[in-house]
């Protein structure tokens, strides 16, 4: 391969990992939520308000590290109140996260006007930087291929594979994986072994919203430097489509999720590519590839029995 080749293929990969990490996130999130038994399409909402809220709270102290626990804290409020709609009110789950959704952003588009002064963009602020020279630095790897691709990956990267790890640790080899579990497959039988059927669910969704804050702060404060209205996408869609296609499994689910950031990739590179195609194509790439992996995998899939089921405690 031409230097030219090896730096195309350098930057599709390290833009691979950067774009996947909102979806890695938001998808373990899912996972989490929907392993307990409840539906969260308000994924799209809570990346929503983790964005907003990183770019707050980095605009008003100028610590991108405190705009990061804005996000935590916007993500965990919106995955609250879908918790208490759906646990505790027992409403239909998949309209009360489509209501977060629509509340999300016409409630960002009213905060951003209350702090910035316009209802569609915030100012810039300052951003998480990259630890671009502790692996240029790095022995061995620091002038190699990999540690190029490396130095190109922000924190967020670095923060997803963590918890990949974990959350495969957790659902594997810890008592909390067996009770997320429990409650998701049989409610009733669980709770007659002690374990407390709501209590796992608010944790699982409360995760759930701390998973998808960051993976919205990923984009705000990692990739760009603002909030921007419509800035999601859709991205919290395509992070449970991955859950689905995952099978629930949060390795499989974020393996997904870097089949979409690499179409989503894809359309940031095509320009240097020789042979083009027309860029509204490239753009409608994850979303294609997002409908034609439901097609595949519709039926294939099985997700926890009680998923989308309320429980209410003593009703036989």
């Amino acid at each position: 391969m031409n230097n030219e080749t090896t730096i195309l293929i350098v930057g599709l990969i390290a833009s691979t990992l950067r774009l996947a990490t909102p979806l890695v996130l938001a998808a373990l999130g899912g996972v989490f939520s929907e392993k307990s038994g409840v539906v969260n399409i308000a994924l799209e909402g809570i990346m929503i308000a983790g964005a907003f809220s990183a770019v707050l709270g980095s605009y008003l102290t100028g610590s991108p590290w405190i705009g990061l626990i804005f996000a935590i804290m916007g993500g965990v409020l919106f995955a609250a109140l879908h918790a208490f709609l759906c646990i505790n009110l027992q409403a239909e789950q998949v309209v009360s996260g489509v209501g977060i959704n629509v509340f999300a952003a016409a409630f960002s588009s009213f905060l951003l006007y209350v702090f910035f002064g316009n209802p569609s963009q915030s100012a810039s602020v300052v951003a998480l930087p990259y630890p671009k020279e502790f692996f240029l630095n790095l022995p061995l790897i620091g002038n190699t291929v990999i540690g190029t691709i490396l130095s190109d990956l922000n924190y967020f990267v670095l923060i997803a594979l963590i918890l990949v790890f974990i959350s495969i640790f957790i659902f594997n080899k810890t008592a909390l994986g067996l009770r997320i579990r429990a409650v998701g497959e049989h409610p009733k039988a669980a709770d007659t072994l002690g374990i407390s059927v709501y209590g796992i669910r608010y944790l699982s969704v409360i995760i759930s919203g701390v998973l998808g804050g960051l993976g919205g702060a990923s984009i705000s404060i990692g990739i760009l430097s603002s909030f921007r209205e419509g800035m999601i996408s859709g991205r919290g869609y395509i992070a449970l489509a991955a859950v689905i296609f995952g099978n629930w499994n949060p390795r499989n689910a974020s393996i997904a999720c870097l089949l979409f950031g690499f179409a989503e990739a894809l359309q940031l590179t095509a320009q240097g590519f020789t042979f083009k195609l027309p860029q509204e194509l490239y753009s409608a790439f994850p979303y294609l590839i997002t409908m034609i992996v439901l097609i595949v995998v519709v039926g294939k899939t099985q997700g926890p029995a009680a998923n989308g089921v309320p429980y209410k405690k003593g009703e036989r």
